[in-house]
């Protein structure tokens, strides 16, 4: 009888242990670690993508990217690591996150990347009949061409001229394999909460009549403002709207509807009142930042004639006297606003960086 009672208590004795253990295994259970998984794909076609976990209790973290089924991983403390794909697709990232007693949690998110090529997207000619290049910019090299390019510096006259957020810098220009990227970056600095990039040729390079093409893949998202353009060079004399305004190309963000349409327009003087037409053209598919596109204008005496990828989608006759702004010379401008009348503030579903990469701008003339 007592080996009995013994051999029971010992079995009442492992159940216990075992519920114990149980029960302290479930306390650190995957889901107590809550795992939480943010990831940012940098939209400049570099193939980036930053991955940030967070945990309860996690001291240590395990990245895979997608890449192959032998990939390697990244190990990281922070919950922070980064990878740039080589190629562009769509990739599962995983992470666990590991607690000090070994419990774990698996988090994973899928994201589809694009990396920008020379060969990505429309390539316009680089040859007309009648006419020769006068001048371009492939943007090889480091750096910008100061002796054709300069910056324009802060936030101007009332955001110049349209309310504008964003706080101009040289900084966020780059030049870096045969692309020119200028990036518009949420942060603090001159006391505007957005900074970003604005050059031009004035004083250095100007044009009149010819076609101009330019390569670019453009920003998107809700007050994301993006533009290449011209204005006068008598502007310093005459002032806006009298000098003539010419926009090759701008994309007001903000979602379907927006991310895939771009406007060309004239702005001048119309006999003593200002004036502006424009015209907008729409992506049949995508939209402007899923590839390059070529935005060109052909310019003459008579009139100017604007297109997406070699598509006629607007013109306007200039040989009016109410139009005559388009009978001197312009300069070039490039570059990416952030709010502002227009196109209105960036919301909660405004991603930053947002970024205009340019392959390169072309110059024909008779």
């Amino acid at each position: 009888m007592k080996s009995i009672i013994s051999a029971t208590s010992k079995l009442l004795l492992l159940c216990l242990l075992s519920l114990t253990f149980s029960c302290s295994k479930a306390e650190n259970a995957p889901a107590s670690l809550n795992l939480q998984l943010a990831v940012e794909v940098i939209n400049d076609g570099s193939g980036t993508v930053k991955v940030t976990a967070t945990a309860n209790n996690a001291d240590r973290y395990y990245f895979t990217f997608g890449q192959s089924s032998t990939e390697e991983g990244v190990r990281s403390t922070d919950g922070k690591a980064s990878v740039t794909y080589a190629s562009s697709g769509k990739y599962t990232i995983k992470v666990t996150a590991y607690g000090p007693d070994n419990s774990s949690a698996v988090a994973t998110k899928d994201v589809d990347v694009v990396v920008a090529t020379k060969n990505d997207g429309y390539v316009s000619a680089e040859s007309y009949p009648g006419m020769k290049l006068s001048w371009k910019d492939d943007f090889a090299g480091d750096a910008l061409n100061t002796a054709d390019w300069t910056f324009e510096i802060g936030n101007g006259v009332d955001g110049w001229g349209n309310a504008e957020l964003q706080y101009y810098k040289k900084e966020n220009t780059i030049v870096k394999d045969g692309f020119l990227t200028i990036t518009a970056q949420k942060e603090a600095f001159g006391g505007y909460q957005y900074t970003s990039s604005r050059i031009k040729t004035q004083y250095n390079k100007s044009f009149k009549y010819g076609r101009i093409d330019i390569r670019a893949k453009l920003p998107k998202g809700q007050g994301i403002w993006p533009a290449l353009w011209m204005l006068g060079t008598n502007i310093d004399d005459v002032k806006w709207p009298y000098s003539g305004e010419i926009d090759i190309m701008e994309l007001v963000g903000g979602g379907p509807g927006k991310d895939n349409t771009v406007y060309g327009t004239i702005h001048f003087d119309n006999n003593g009142s200002y004036a502006n037409i424009s015209k907008g053209y729409t992506l049949p598919k995508g939209d402007f930042s899923d590839k390059f596109h070529v935005f060109s204008i052909l310019w003459d005496e008579s009139k100017i004639t604007w297109f997406v990828d070699d598509v006629e989608f607007h013109s306007q006759e200039i040989s009016s006297a109410a139009r005559k702004e388009f009978q001197e010379p312009f300069f070039l401008l490039f570059n990416v606003a952030v709010g502002g009348r227009w196109p209105g503030s960036p919301d909660a579903a405004t991603s930053f960086p947002q970024k205009m990469v340019v392959d390169y701008v072309r110059v024909f003339q008779k």
